[in-house]
């Protein structure tokens, strides 16, 4: 198994009317636990809370201490969807130290999940669609600040556009951002990517697969970068909420083994996050994210 970072925090309680499946996160680790992928107790690595400054690299500070201090304006907390608690912005901080968490695990062993993440609407003065801080910015920022790094990728395939990245990264030569994306979902107003493919409704597997494959070769024939995030969203499935592209769940587990058999064959680093999956039931939900660390395990089981 590839490592794995999970918070028994990662879920929370949201107050009643928010519509975004939080319980996810723990049924995630429930149904590894049944497939014995986890033990039942243990079995992950823990992050502690991203620091202020450190996210403040990435989105403007005020924003940040205004998240951090419960202080958030209306305007912001309509436009993210969580409602405002102590223990949202712990969350946030967790998933951002989750995913950096993982992108050094992914730099020592090839390849490691964060069981968050993906908070890809995020941008740089506030949080958007159910993003709070951008965990993905905030880890690729704090490898290349620290040396770690000198170029990094981001591969996102949730079914919505990855603006806030995007945006978070526009004109930085040291980042390459490539969205494939349902082009009529959220966002409205579209970021620009590096590489933004946008799809029909009702794409399905076949023309969704040989548009991410040619879409792969186009980005993997840039300059070779020190780490690539996978931002693995559950939501083009034809069962989601609010996914448009009607893949099948044989459809999404092609696609994870596509991209981390891509990228592992040559030996770049990988990092996972979950991003969007949503449905009126949490346990169906978690259920589509298994792919992926199935995807990541077997994936680094045929490179060793």
């Amino acid at each position: 198994m590839p490592p794995l970072v999970w918070h028994p925090d990662y879920t929370i309680t949201l107050s009643r009317g928010r519509r975004f499946p939080m319980s996810k996160y723990g049924y995630l680790r429930a149904a590894l636990v049944r497939r014995g992928m986890m033990p039942e107790s243990g079995g992950y690595l823990a992050p502690a809370p991203a620091s202020l400054s450190r996210i403040a690299r990435v989105h403007e500070i005020g924003y940040v201490e205004r998240v951090f201090d419960g202080r958030m304006t209306r305007a912001e907390l309509l436009g993210i969807g969580l409602g405002s608690s102590e223990h949202i912005a712990r969350r946030s901080r967790l998933a951002c130290a989750g995913t950096l968490l993982a992108a050094r695990l992914a730099l020592e062993h090839g390849l490691a999940c964060n069981l968050a993440g993906g908070s890809h609407h995020a941008g740089p003065l506030s949080g958007a669609g159910y993003c709070v801080f951008n965990d993905v910015a905030v880890a690729a920022r704090s490898l290349l600040d620290e040396g770690a790094v000198s170029r990094v990728t981001v591969v996102d395939l949730d079914v919505h556009q990855g603006d806030g990245t995007a945006r978070i990264f526009d004109g930085d030569p040291d980042v390459t951002t490539f969205s494939l994306h349902a082009e009529a979902n959220y966002p409205r107003e579209k970021a620009r990517s590096s590489l933004d493919i946008g799809l029909p409704d009702g794409t399905g597997d076949a023309a969704y697969l040989d548009t991410l494959s040619a879409a792969l070769d186009r980005v993997l024939a840039g300059p070779r970068p020190g780490i690539v995030f996978y931002n693995a969203g559950a939501d083009p499935v034809a069962e989601d909420r609010l996914g448009r592209l009607s893949l099948t769940r044989a459809g999404l587990a092609a696609r994870d083994r596509m991209v981390l058999s891509r990228l592992r064959a040559l030996g770049l680093p990988v990092v996972t996050v979950l991003g969007g999956g949503y449905g009126h039931d949490p346990l169906e939900v978690a259920e589509r994210h298994v792919l992926l660390i199935e995807a990541a395990r077997d994936s680094l089981a045929s490179v060793a």
